[in-house]
């Protein structure tokens, strides 16, 4: 009975279970996932602080493609590669300062004289308004009434304030533009170096494919670039024509302006390169900008869909609709830039890819050609025309 009095009594508090505690892995677990999450994070953000230079990059690669073809001439020719790219950008930067001088002192003088006109455009669109709808207005009345508005002094007002923002759009344009022709040099500059330093990290199989993808990116840009200056020296022609059967001064500079403007500006080039010969001619007659305006969405119709498909299945090599929703997916992606060099980007994918693609005899089926079997004869006698045509 003592023994059994002293004992021990039962704990009645339940023992942890072994299974029930926490896994040794999971604490480290958590925090590799923090770590993750905050490594995704940090590279998101430094993904959109860092995307203008990235674009500033994709230009600066694709200007470096466009003129790897002088560089290279003029290094084997025995001048350094350095050297030769400097003069071709020297080169390119004079011929695009040269294009803006002479449009700036064009469009000053023109400027100018509708300044001194534009009383007597105001008269005559007045006597026209009082003849046509039996009203008094007078130059005197409409211009006090313009001058002592409210939503011109708020005008004026807001110009003021905004002149900063202003030369701050200007300074981060020049370096924008400063950072892309430093690149460019550095990327044709030192390309030789560039392509060897990409080709050490891969193996001799690769390097053969990542050499020939660069040179199909330096043709089909090259191409691209060569079928754009075709169609601007059409372009500026065809405007020029007409610009001196109408008499409208400037029109060597003003036929230039449209084919450069109309072919190297994506999206909105042709109505930027319309509206300053429209502006021009209204000087000279209104109804000269009307002609100007109906060439220009003519030409325009022609161009879409006979002459740039023709010119450029034969630089770029790439069918017209293939290239129209290029453009399309490279201004959703990047805007302006994307639609500026989504055709010579498409045309290098679909020539490098099209490497890899197994291609085999097309049938004599005459469905092949658009007829349908139930054609009879016609049909037959059409596969066995097409059969002879292609043993020959």
């Amino acid at each position: 009975m003592a023994a059994e009095d002293t004992a021990p009594e039962a704990d009645p508090r339940p023992r942890p279970d072994a299974d029930a505690r926490m896994p040794r892995w999971l604490p480290r677990a958590m925090v590799v996932a923090l770590a993750l999450l905050a490594c995704f994070q940090l590279a998101s953000w430094a993904f959109h602080q860092l995307v203008g230079l990235l674009i500033n990059i994709l230009i600066a690669f694709f200007l470096a493609l466009a003129i790897e073809p002088a560089v290279a001439r003029l290094s084997a020719r025995g001048m350094r590669r350095g050297l030769a790219t400097g003069l071709v950008l020297l080169a390119i930067a004079v011929a695009v300062a040269g294009f803006f001088t002479l449009l700036g002192s064009m469009l000053a003088d023109q400027i100018t004289t509708m300044v001194a006109n534009f009383p007597s455009y105001v008269d005559s669109v007045i006597g026209w308004v009082n003849r046509t709808f039996r009203t008094d207005f007078s130059r005197v009345e409409i211009q006090q009434s313009v001058l002592h508005s409210d939503w011109l002094q708020k005008y004026v007002k807001n110009s003021a304030g905004g002149v900063l923002d202003i030369s701050a759009t200007v300074l981060g344009g020049l370096f924008q533009l400063l950072t892309v022709v430093l690149f460019s040099f550095y990327f044709a500059a030192d390309g030789p170096r560039l392509r060897r330093a990409l080709c050490s990290v891969l193996p001799p199989n690769r390097q053969a494919e990542v050499l020939r993808a660069w040179e199909l990116a330096v043709a089909k840009t090259g191409g691209y670039l060569y079928s754009r200056a075709l169609m601007a020296l059409i372009s500026g022609i065809a405007h020029y024509v007409l610009l001196e059967i109408l008499g409208v001064p400037y029109a060597p500079a003003l036929a230039i302006w449209v084919g450069f403007v109309s072919q190297f500006i994506p999206t909105i080039g042709t109505y930027l390169a319309g509206a300053l010969p429209m502006l021009i001619a209204f000087t000279v007659d209104p109804w000269y900008a009307v002609w100007v305006l109906g060439f220009v969405v003519v030409y325009q119709q022609f161009e879409n869909y006979v002459l740039q498909p023709r010119i450029t299945a034969r630089t770029v090599d790439i069918h017209p609709a293939v290239a129209f929703g290029s453009v399309i997916a490279g201004t959703a992606l990047l805007g302006a830039v994307g639609a500026l060099i989504a055709i010579p980007a498409t045309a290098t994918l679909q020539g490098f890819l099209g490497a890899y693609v197994k291609r085999y005899d097309v049938t004599d089926d005459p469905r092949v050609h658009g007829w349908r079997p139930d054609d009879g004869p016609r049909s037959s006698a059409l596969a066995r025309l097409l059969r002879a045509l292609r043993e020959r």
